[in-house]
């Protein structure tokens, strides 16, 4: 039984935007340096026909979401074809109802079936476009629609995920754990979603594997663009008291090094916590258990500073059904790559993983279905960056907020590409420039994401894709 609230999506507008780094960002074997964004506008109109438009955004970080032997422009050209294809599909894909249902409907009856095929018209690539890479071009038509929900009704989309706009509660899209006597019925998202988020988080920031730490790291070639180029430099303007470490996975004395060296300057300069993320690049549990283990034992002092360490093991997680339970024992252990959707999270959890770390680039409803599960079964949140700029740093750090994190949100798009996001930081300065260690996000108000779109000044190039019905 529908809603009088619900909604369908009758217009699709799809742009890219290009941004270049000022510094490059290396993370497991590949090293960004530019990226596309893309760039949704959707309509949604309910049974009255009444309409309403909502925005949404998303890096195709090429790097991340399809890691691989393909040349990157071989890569980054299909992430586009599909976009533009998905602009259709959520168009003719004409189901009524509240975003999360739409979202989670058109992942299992449109984006999976819509990959098949893609990857059939494509054999001749050898390897396939991954289901990662799927769902971070669908996010951004995903998020629009929540933002134009919110947008219709008048609500900010966070006071939309109850009872009074669903249909269907959570029972309808999660199952409990083996054993556990859980139920969703009658839950909703709302249930498990902090209802008066905080109005300032903790910032983490990212150490890239090629970022320069102290005084004598120059070459000489940095950037003179009046931003921090040396780590010490960023502690000092931004009050930084967290830092994400991006190590290696495949050498151990380096990736201790590179911790060692991290944590003893962080330290000594105010900083709190680290984290230590390998991008997936370890197959054996005691590659982390030795390095964590030397840590504990020669710098008790930085290994206290460990909140967590991130993923360091493959993507697939079904296919690599690694035993982390050792790892855990040591440090919360979160999934990310891995973490496409709360059944992954379910496998995780079964494998000894402690911890999720949730992004709006898997989409929103996603995010706040795993989200939910998590919370329901005693795991541990944290909200990831994907370098987000401009539009979506705001739903970004929104789900931060609204998901109750282990400690603030990681945000790094000012660290390599400040620029980009200056028009929305006109608005929104707070959320494009750390103060005192964390970001504001008292600027936000108004309906949908609130975005204050009309008081933002960017103008937008020629859209890529639009299609109506």
């Amino acid at each position: 039984m529908g809603k009088s609230t619900d909604v369908s999506v009758v217009n699709a507008v799809l742009y890219f935007i290009p941004v270049q780094t000022r510094v490059p960002l290396k993370f497991g074997p590949e090293t960004l340096t530019h990226v596309t964004c893309a760039r949704v506008c959707v309509t949604v109109a309910d049974a009255r026909g009444r309409r309403a438009v909502g925005w949404g955004e998303t890096p195709l970080s090429v790097q991340w979401v399809w890691p691989g032997s393909l040349p990157y422009e071989a890569r980054h050209r299909v992430l586009k074809d599909f976009s533009v294809r998905l602009a259709d599909a959520w168009v003719v894909f004409s189901r009524r109802g509240h975003p999360l249902e739409i979202g989670h409907d058109f992942q299992e009856e449109v984006l999976r079936p819509l990959l098949d095929r893609y990857n059939q018209e494509h054999r001749d690539l050898a390897e396939p476009l991954p289901w990662l890479a799927a769902l971070v071009c669908s996010s951004a038509f995903d998020l629009a629609v929540h933002d134009a929900f919110g947008q219709l009704h008048h609500q900010p989309a966070y006071a939309t995920y109850n009872a009074e706009f669903m249909s269907r509660d959570l029972a309808a899209f999660l199952t409990p754990a083996d054993g556990s006597r859980l139920s969703f019925k009658g839950k909703y998202p709302a249930d498990f979603l902090i209802a008066r988020p905080p109005p300032r988080l903790r910032a983490w920031h990212l150490v890239g594997g090629l970022d320069l730490l102290e005084p004598g790291d120059e070459t000489g070639a940095e950037p003179r663009d009046g931003y921090p180029v040396l780590l010490t430099d960023w502690i000092a303007q931004d009050g930084l008291k967290c830092l994400k470490v991006k190590l290696r996975g495949t050498d151990g004395a380096w990736d201790y090094q590179r911790l060692l060296r991290v944590g003893t300057l962080a330290a000594a300069r105010g900083v709190d916590w680290l984290s230590a993320d390998f991008n997936c690049t370890v197959t054996d549990p005691a590659y982390v258990n030795d390095l964590l283990d030397h840590l504990r034992d020669d710098q008790p002092r930085l290994y206290g500073m460990i909140l967590y360490v991130e993923q360091p093991f493959p993507y697939e997680l079904a296919q690599h059904r690694i035993d982390v339970h050792s790892v855990s024992a040591r440090k919360p252990l979160f999934l990310d790559e891995s973490a496409h959707d709360w059944e992954l999270i379910r496998l995780g959890r079964d494998l000894g993983w402690s911890g999720v770390a949730l992004k709006t680039c898997k989409t929103q409803t996603g995010a706040i279905l795993s989200a939910c599960w998590a919370r329901a079964h005693g795991l541990a949140l944290m909200v990831q960056d994907l370098t987000n700029p401009m539009l979506a740093q705001i739903p970004h750090v929104l789900l931060a907020a609204h998901a109750g994190t282990i400690m603030g949100v990681e945000t790094n798009s000012m660290q390599f590409y400040p620029d980009a996001s200056a028009p929305e930081a006109s608005v929104h300065p707070g959320l494009y420039r750390r103060r005192h260690g964390g970001v504001d996000l008292s600027t936000l108000r108004g309906p949908g994401f609130g975005y204050r779109l009309p008081e933002i000044p960017r103008q937008l190039a020629e859209p890529v894709a639009v299609v109506g019905r």
